[in-house]
């Protein structure tokens, strides 16, 4: 059997799928089964987008990046969602007519992230969320921004950023006059670039500014800019609109131009904000610091040799290279060119540490006095460790609407100038998170801001001097979770860019701890948190870790550490690991660690040493900034030791029946190129394996699930009557084997 590189899915379809999805949950013999918060709600989740009541800032909603849109009147003391009914939790945006009170929902996240999910278009609703209506561009799938004529509540402009990892021409500005009944495109560039910001003018809806981007993503590679990404400027409220960053206009132009935000102070002064990714100039010359990782990238045999035996030792112990590794064995292998200078970079460069130190110039302003015509960068320095490398995540810039020179924007750190961009300063503190997508400037009150991050809401009233923390709503965004044995068990969970946390499965959410101090969650793990396993032993030894791989064996009374990450040898080639790493403990010997990068690794020291014991069990990988061709999931028969079965994201499976010596494809005859999401060995029959196959990172939300009852010699599928949606999980029931569950 063979197949096509998958398609995206058809918009109607996904219409579809939800209400499927309410016709199934309407019929479903668990429908009336209740779900309890048992937290952590110490910190919320990804905030998208804000918007505040200007006659009465106490009141302001809150958008979630998948966790829907909440309100408060009481100034973020409580939240309420008003979103639980409409057929999608991921939203891009929000604007709200508090004159007519008519709320506008962009659905699909505009973020770019790997975990970006897409919407369905356009909602129309009810300030408290009720009779909400789609009204359109359902196939936008991510909304950048809207814009509310504040004159006409009918006229109404919006920002399609358009497909995440397709091309596609439903993407550009959209007009309608109707209050969404029609809609008219107004500027579209091409089928790799969308709208991801606008901006009208103050006093003059007429005149408006919309930033294009140009960006590619694929599962292996991401290219966060190019030629498209621009500044467009119109006169007429949207009906037409003209390029003002050419090349002539003193903006960046090319291949590096990534995400622009833009802000407009009056009818001349406007500020963008710039992810340049093109490369910084650097001195080829040796820092005064001596070697770094970087130093043996293009190295020659004769200017390593050139380096002292003392600086070579101290490089090597700073980058913490196995003792193994001495000064005297690497340069006897380079001499006798069993590996290269080069291999000592490509030892330490992994997926995390090029998130930080890939050479981008990053986050610039620009501003303009007259009116767009003519740009000047406001810096003379970088501001560095504002983007990093991932300025397609963040990408929003805002002035102060009664001083011009007053401006804001954010990235991991939220910073602000006084001098018209200038120079900056941060103005987070210790209790503000860091991955900043949205701020509220009150332009009644200087200093008072309202900022969305990661990790919630926060509010100051001093311009950054001092943070309420507002986060007591339940949007946190878990990639796994896990139970102890303890009794009462404790429940483990990783959040995006919230850590790993452990608390009681009886906990009750409520607000007693701020009076004894004693909150019943516990965060054991920073990062954006991963796979917990927990010894059923003894709970008080946890694996768990963060992105890419970087796992951790934890001591909980103690506080101790031990990386467990398994690393290649010198000269071989590097290992890669998938952002969301795969670990398991054997059920059958708590001792033994099973761990996956692109092959199959097997402790049995908890993870003090470790065996390889598979070729690659992918397609190879591509070539790319992402890292692919990785194992994703991991799963051993609960009735029989040392079978074993892995999932890749190329769509590969493969099973051993002697723990890990030999490997059998057995995905032949499944789809080809999707994210094996799960494998679950059953616990009822040794021969039965269930696999779920996510097509998400093609734009493509079919349900692929699969059953074979022969060790993957022939699967059945299981999804015919399963909506389009991309399927994450799916479990076993322990007691009735004829029930399944499926995220």
């Amino acid at each position: 059997m063979s197949f096509a590189q998958p398609q995206p899915s058809d918009s109607f379809k996904i219409i579809d799928a939800y209400q499927q999805k309410e016709e199934l949950t309407n019929s479903s013999r668990v429908k009336n089964i209740h779900f309890r918060n048992i937290g952590p709600t110490i910190m919320s989740g990804r905030v998208v987008a804000l918007e505040v009541n200007p006659k009465d800032p106490t009141k302001f909603y809150v958008a979630y990046a998948s966790g829907g849109v909440w309100y408060t009147d009481n100034n973020g003391t409580s939240f309420k969602s008003i979103s639980e009914d409409w057929p999608t939790q991921n939203i891009g945006e929000i604007s709200m007519d508090w004159n007519n009170e008519i709320l506008w929902v962009g659905t699909g996240e505009n973020n770019s992230s790997r975990s970006s999910y897409s919407g369905i278009g356009i909602l129309k609703t009810e300030p408290n969320g009720s009779n909400w209506v789609n009204v359109g561009l359902t196939d936008s799938h991510h909304i950048g921004k809207i814009l509310i004529n504040p004159t006409n509540k009918d006229h109404v402009i919006v920002g399609v950023t358009g497909h995440l990892y397709s091309k596609n021409k439903n993407r550009g500005v959209y007009v309608t006059k109707d209050g969404g009944s029609t809609w008219k495109k107004t500027l579209f560039i091409d089928d790799g670039t969308g709208i991801i910001d606008m901006a009208y003018t103050p006093n003059s809806f007429n005149i408006m500014y919309a930033t294009a981007w140009e960006k590619d993503r694929k599962a292996w590679n991401l290219n966060e800019g190019g030629k498209g990404s621009a500044i467009y400027k119109s006169i007429d409220a949207g009906e037409t609109w003209d390029n003002i960053s050419k090349e002539d206009s003193g903006f960046p132009v090319g291949d590096g131009v990534g995400r622009i935000g833009i802000a407009v102070f009056d009818k001349n002064i406007i500020y963008a904000v710039l992810d340049n990714q093109f490369f910084r100039n650097r001195n080829s010359k040796q820092n005064d610091e001596g070697i770094s990782r970087d130093s043996f990238k293009n190295m020659s045999i004769q200017e390593f040799n050139k380096i002292s035996d003392k600086d070579l030792k101290s490089f090597l112990r700073s980058n913490r290279f196995p003792s193994k590794y001495t000064v005297e064995k690497i340069k006897s292998d380079i001499d006798n060119k069993k590996i290269s200078p080069s291999d000592l970079y490509k030892y330490l460069v992994d997926a995390n540490s090029e998130l930080f130190n890939t050479p981008i110039i990053g986050a610039e302003v620009y501003r303009s006095n007259d009116g767009g015509k003519n740009w000047t960068k406001t810096h003379e320095s970088f501001l560095d460790g504002v983007y990093n490398t991932y300025g397609y995540y963040f990408g929003k810039i805002h002035v102060d609407p009664s001083n011009s020179d007053k401006i804001y924007t954010y990235g991991v750190p939220i910073i602000t100038s006084d001098d018209g961009g200038k120079s900056f300063y941060r103005i987070g503190k210790e209790n503000v998170h860091a991955d900043h997508h949205d701020l509220w400037i009150n332009p009644n009150r200087p200093g008072h801001l309202i900022n969305g991050n990661d990790g919630g809401v926060n509010i100051t009233y001093d311009d950054g001097e001092n943070w309420i923390k507002n986060n007591s709503t339940e949007v946190g965004q878990f990639y796994a979770i896990n139970v102890d044995y303890d009794k009462p068990y404790n429940v483990y969970g990783g959040l995006q860019d919230n850590g790993v946390w452990k608390g009681p499965h009886n906990s009750i959410e409520n607000k007693r701890w701020n009076m004894n101090g004693k909150y019943p969650w516990e965060m054991i793990m920073g990062g954006d948190g991963m796979e917990v396993q927990i010894d059923n032993r003894d709970s008080n030894t946890v694996y768990t870790g963060f992105q890419f791989g970087f796992y951790y064996r934890l001591e909980l009374d103690s506080g101790k550490r031990k990386s467990i990450k398994p690393l290649h040898e010198l000269g071989e080639s590097p290992y890669r690991f998938n952002w969301q790493t795969p670990i398991l403990l054997s059920p059958h010997n708590q001792d033994i660690v099973y761990f996956g990068t692109n092959h199959f690794h097997k402790s049995t020291d908890k993870g003090d040493s470790w065996q390889l014991t598979s070729k690659d069990l992918t397609n190879g990988g591509k070539k790319g900034n992402v890292p692919y061709g990785t194992i994703t999931t991991i799963a051993e028969s609960p009735l029989v030791k040392d079978l074993l079965y892995v999932g890749s994201d190329d769509g590969l499976i493969h099973v051993s029946k002697n723990g890990g010596e030999t490997w059998k494809n057995i995905s032949k005859n499944l789809p080809k190129d999707m994210w094996v999401s799960k494998v679950y060995a059953s616990s009822h029959n040794e021969k039965v394996i269930y696999a779920s196959l996510n097509g998400y990172r093609w734009d493509n939300f079919s349900p692929y699930l699969y059953k074979s009852e022969n060790y993957g010699k022939t699967w059945t599928s299981l999804g015919s009557n399963l909506p389009d949606s991309p399927i994450n999980v799916v479990i076993e029931d322990n007691i009735n084997q004829n029930i399944l569950y499926v995220g």
